[in-house]
């Protein structure tokens, strides 16, 4: 049996290829990973990451919503970082991980000047089919949980290729320089310890870049491995279009908290429960989320990478915004008694069904010594309920514009609409210039 060739795919996936839901969802993609981006702008990661890229990757590109400017590699490592900075953006299940966090960047980092914006969305459409064979070839291959910065340094070569219009030898070596380089670096160590390394985002997106680049001068690294040895994992490539099943968050938060937020939420509205009435949380989910532990957070990646905080803030507030989950923001004494007071325990029903669905069941004690409890319940705005496109739309006015000011965040909102049809400069130009 013949297996679809992933370095032609690169560069002959055409626009009209993509079936027309395909199409909306990579318009809908790139609106909400700049829905992120903009309100990342208050995230001290942030701060740091656009530092440090402009002083140590010295270039003249400019950056993602930065008045400075760095290097290609700058540019993507200062943009995926600032995206994974605040955890609300896209992601898919099989991976565990998140396809545009490190593909965006690069794209963003090598986009010729007079690049179409047909051909802007085409290699997106791209990098999510690449990227999501490249993540589940890598997972069923490696033996730890890497992040998705190491299978996205290929994914982010894969982009660099096709804007750099690679020929066939040069796109083999970018993947194998970009596999060899990029960071294996260990998930669930920062589940266990969130810091800012976060997942590894940023970092796979400037080894893409560096790989892309460094494959166009003529340096060598090939095979990629992911590409060339686990080609049982490539077979629909072209026929079954990943980019419709990514899932989106309504919270900027883990996936894997989101289904027990929503229980609560549920709970709360049913029962005009309020946060004052509850005495304790019990939350039974899958292992994994029951290592992200932490309850009382001391800055935002903490909050991001807990279950309790992000569960206690939506009982107090009714919702998650990323206004909650500022450093300065985490000392609020009744969403830190609420935190303290939940019990997560792990439960052979939701690891049964991980990683491609992420279930959770919650129960509330309440102060009277009444007890609430929900079904086994799914995030929404997964690929079997994914959000409409006025859901998304919403997120990212109410994300970009108190950041960007109504008008920009409109300009951007219409140009990504209609990019196909003009070019990718009049929405460059509204992304990379400062805020």
């Amino acid at each position: 049996m013949s297996h679809p060739d992933p370095i032609a795919f690169i560069h002959e996936c055409n626009w009209s290829d993509l079936p027309a839901d395909a199409q909306v969802m990579t318009r809908l993609n790139l609106l909400d990973l700049t829905a992120i981006a903009a309100a990342a702008q208050t995230t001290r990661l942030t701060e740091l990451i656009a530092a440090h890229a402009a002083h140590q990757f010295a270039g003249v590109q400019p950056m993602l919503f930065d008045p400075r400017s760095a290097s290609a590699a700058g540019v993507a490592l200062a943009a995926g970082m600032r995206i994974d900075s605040l955890d609300g953006h896209d992601g898919f299940n099989p991976a565990k991980g998140h396809i545009g966090c490190p593909l965006l960047p690069a794209l963003l980092a090598l986009a010729p000047a007079d690049l179409s914006g047909g051909a802007f969305l085409t290699a997106l459409a791209m990098g999510y089919e690449f990227g999501a064979r490249a993540s589940v070839a890598q997972h069923a291959t490696a033996p730890d949980y890497h992040t998705s910065g190491s299978w996205g340094a290929v994914t982010a070569a894969a982009a660099g290729a096709r804007l750099l219009k690679l020929d066939s030898q040069q796109t083999r070596h970018a993947l194998g320089i970009a596999e060899y380089h990029g960071p294996r670096s260990q998930m669930m160590r920062c589940i266990d310890h969130p810091t800012m390394v976060k997942d590894g985002s940023g970092w796979g997106a400037m080894a893409g870049v560096s790989a892309a680049l460094l494959a166009q001068s003529g340096f060598t690294g090939a095979p990629s491995l992911i590409t060339e040895q686990a080609q049982d994992h490539w077979g629909d490539l072209g026929a079954r279009w990943y980019v419709s099943e990514q899932y989106y968050k309504p919270w900027p938060v883990c996936r894997w908290v989101q289904g027990p937020v929503e229980a609560l939420l549920a709970l709360r509205s049913a029962h005009g429960v309020a946060a004052s009435d509850v005495a304790s949380i019990e939350i039974e989910t899958f292992h994994e989320a029951v290592r992200l532990a932490t309850a009382s957070p001391k800055t935002t990646e903490e909050a991001q990478y807990s279950t309790s905080f992000p569960c206690a803030l939506a009982l107090v507030h009714g919702d998650i915004r990323p206004e909650h989950l500022r450093d300065e923001a985490l000392q609020e004494s009744e969403t830190l008694r609420l935190s303290q007071a939940t019990v997560m325990r792990e439960h052979a029903h939701a690891n049964a069904y991980f990683p491609q669905q992420r279930f959770a069941r919650v129960s509330l004690g309440l102060r009277n010594g009444a007890r609430l409890k929900t079904d086994w319940i799914e995030p929404r705005w997964g690929p079997q309920n994914p959000p409409r496109a006025a859901d998304l739309e919403a997120k990212y006015r109410a994300y970009a514009t108190p950041i960007l000011g109504p008008a920009r965040a409109e300009a951007i909102e219409t140009t990504i609409a209609t990019l196909e049809t003009r070019p990718y400069a009049d929405l460059g130009q509204l992304l990379m210039a400062p805020t």
